[in-house]
């Protein structure tokens, strides 16, 4: 059972230091999980790991003074990555918590895959805003409204990137899809290995409500919760070696009709901006091309 919030910081400790001790006693009789996958890596002192049930699970916490962030210990070229999540309970304005993927090379050229949750005012239902950077080219934005609590238990949250599209998924409902149009000029990330961070960090100046709504700190620390994280390596076709030579006319990684009756129905129940259709940002010339392709 996740610890619950407690009433003063001093007591939000000494839970953290009791949940603390159980994990290092459990971590030697567990299974591999989220302690062996991930590293922490800003923000330690404020972090624990603890036994959610049967998993392993991590909890980031938020205070004025600092956030907290963790990464995958590996690299991965085409993968899908699912992990448990529960977000920050009650006021959460002002904050955001993220799981997404970067490449660790130059950043003018650097590929990424964003989710961002970002917090509201009590009874607000959260904001999902998704980007993708590849070949350094970024501002691909569409953002969502979650159709249920994500405070009051895990979602799972995956991204799934092959050599012909990123899907963006919630629950195992596809909510976004990005193809692959290289050949249309078109920057994907094909070449990069990427790593997993997760974080949770202060974001008051634009993430509620393009930032007139600021963070109540006398809530704080705020803390959401990790567990189940899982990598599932990208498995081609019978007889190609890899998913890097998947042949082009496969068909390997095309969407069935749930998938896109899913796209579908978030995209008339649940999205609230795409890119694609902001004609105060774009015009006819300046829209970005897979605009027209997709």
């Amino acid at each position: 059972m996740a610890p619950m919030p407690l009433a003063s910081s001093s007591s939000k400790l000494c839970s953290l230091l009791i949940l603390c001790l159980a994990f290092l006693a459990a971590v030697h009789r567990s299974a591999a999980g989220i302690f062996d996958e991930i590293e922490l890596i800003w923000g330690a002192n404020r972090t624990y790991f603890f036994m959610d049930g049967e998993s392993e699970a991590l909890a980031l916490s938020l205070d004025q003074s600092q956030g907290s962030c963790f990464r995958s210990r590996e690299k991965y070229l085409y993968v899908q990555i699912d992990v448990e999540i529960k977000l920050i309970e009650g006021d959460s304005a002002g904050t955001v918590c993220t799981i997404y993927t970067i490449s660790e090379g130059p950043w003018e050229i650097h590929d990424e895959i964003d989710l961002e949750f970002l917090g509201n005012v009590t009874g607000e239902p959260y904001t999902l805003h998704t980007n993708i950077f590849a070949n350094g080219v970024g501002g691909r934005e569409q953002q969502f409204r979650l159709w249920f609590d994500p405070t009051a238990d895990y979602h799972t949250y995956s991204i799934v990137w092959n050599p012909k599209r990123i899907l963006i998924l919630v629950d195992g409902k596809a909510i976004r899809d990005f193809k692959n149009n290289e050949d249309q000029g078109v920057p994907f990330p094909t070449w990069q290995s990427m790593r997993t961070f997760g974080s949770l960090w202060s974001a008051e100046d634009w993430a509620t409500q393009g930032g007139r709504v600021k963070t109540d700190w006398k809530q704080a620390p705020f803390v959401t919760y990790y567990r189940n994280y899982n990598v599932t390596w990208c498995r081609p076709s019978p007889g190609v070696a890899w998913c890097g030579d998947e042949p082009k006319d496969s068909t390997r990684f095309d969407l069935d009709a749930n998938t896109l009756s899913d796209l579908q129905w978030v995209r008339s129940n649940s999205m609230i901006y795409n890119y694609c259709d902001d004609s105060v940002r774009f015009n006819a010339t300046t829209l970005p091309k897979e605009c027209t392709l997709q």
